[in-house]
């Protein structure tokens, strides 16, 4: 899809990924008509105004607070919407085993929201952001994305083909709450608690995090699950590349907790397309849509008893990778 002229809303806009699309929006598309940021946080909406005050397309920017779980306020948001980018999510494990209903709230029931007030005002493509916690999930906030995952992926069947597509992705490095800021916060402390030695994460920055929403704004065909190719980590490196001179307490796997994290499972495999640096995910019984991938790109065949998971990737971060990383996250205040 073409974005000149075009309106894009983001849900979640004033998150970690929110803030740095809108900066890239600004300074590569400012052909857009119009940019709106909508979310619940009254306080960071104020904050971006103040960031992006003097950028000479702000006149651009619409601020609408809102829930996602208020039906009726979307529909007056998505109005004369073309494109809706789908960030908002409560995402801390732990927080969402102690509350269960406000994930599934904001989450599930706020995803059908975003579906339905999609399709009243006939938004032409939807991408909603994932997690690799919705594949094979052991904890509630991996089930609720996964249920969430499934309503963007079938919303095709009854609103029609080429609108909702997910992007599910692993750790983005720096993001709010995520490992490495974290880490970064502990370095004088003199120790780093992990909760298990043998502990994988999947990284992406946010800059290719973006990157991969812009492909599949512009590549989706509606109804795929988009996976980009990342290389994992060990969290013990990733402690030792911020001071490895500080002792390693091993705490044990907290509740909800996967030792290595998955983004595609064995189950899902059956259904997946090789297209070089992504994995394409293909709802059953979708022979257009496999014809389309197909067509348009060099598709690789998937081996038999495949699944993508942070412990047997192909590629790793070694401590050297993870120092540039830091250093760079340092330089840009995260």
């Amino acid at each position: 899809m073409n974005l000149n002229n075009k309106t894009l809303l983001i849900t979640g806009g004033t998150g970690s990924f929110g803030k740095n699309f809108i900066n890239y929006l600004l300074k590569n598309h400012s052909n857009l008509k119009k940019i709106i940021i909508f979310s619940r946080d009254e306080l960071k909406q104020y904050e971006i105004k103040k960031t992006l005050i003097k950028n000479k397309f702000f006149s651009k920017l619409r601020f609408f607070l809102g829930d996602v779980r208020d039906y009726q306020r979307l529909l007056i948001a998505f109005k004369n919407v073309d494109v809706v980018i789908h960030a908002a999510a409560l995402k801390q494990v732990d927080t969402a085993e102690y509350n269960p209903m406000e994930f599934i709230k904001t989450n599930i029931i706020g995803g059908q929201n975003i579906i339905e007030a999609s399709n009243y005002n006939k938004v032409k493509k939807v991408i909603a952001l994932s997690t690799d916690k919705a594949s094979s999930p052991i904890n509630l906030y991996g089930a609720t994305k996964l249920c969430s995952d499934k309503l963007f992926t079938s919303a095709n069947h009854f609103f029609g083909e080429g609108s909702f597509s997910v992007v599910r992705y692993g750790n983005v490095a720096g993001s709010r709450g995520s490992v490495m800021p974290l880490f970064m916060s502990q370095h004088d402390t003199g120790f780093f608690n992990v909760t298990d030695k043998n502990m994988t994460r999947f990284n992406i920055s946010l800059k290719e995090s973006i990157e991969l929403v812009m492909w599949s704004i512009k590549n989706c065909y509606g109804g795929e699950i988009v996976v980009p190719k990342l290389p994992s980590y060990k969290i013990v490196d990733l402690a030792k590349s911020i001071n490895n001179k500080s002792k390693i307490n091993f705490t044990g796997i907290r509740e909800g907790e996967k030792i290595h994290e998955e983004m595609i499972s064995l189950s899902e495999s059956l259904n997946v397309l090789d297209i070089g640096n992504k994995y394409i995910i293909l709802p059953y019984n979708r022979k257009k849509l496999s014809n389309y991938y197909i067509k348009k790109f060099n598709v690789k065949k998937i081996k038999k008893s495949f699944s993508y998971n942070s412990q047997n990737n192909s590629k790793f971060l070694s401590i050297i990778d993870l120092k540039k990383i830091i250093k760079k996250l340092k330089s840009e205040n995260i």
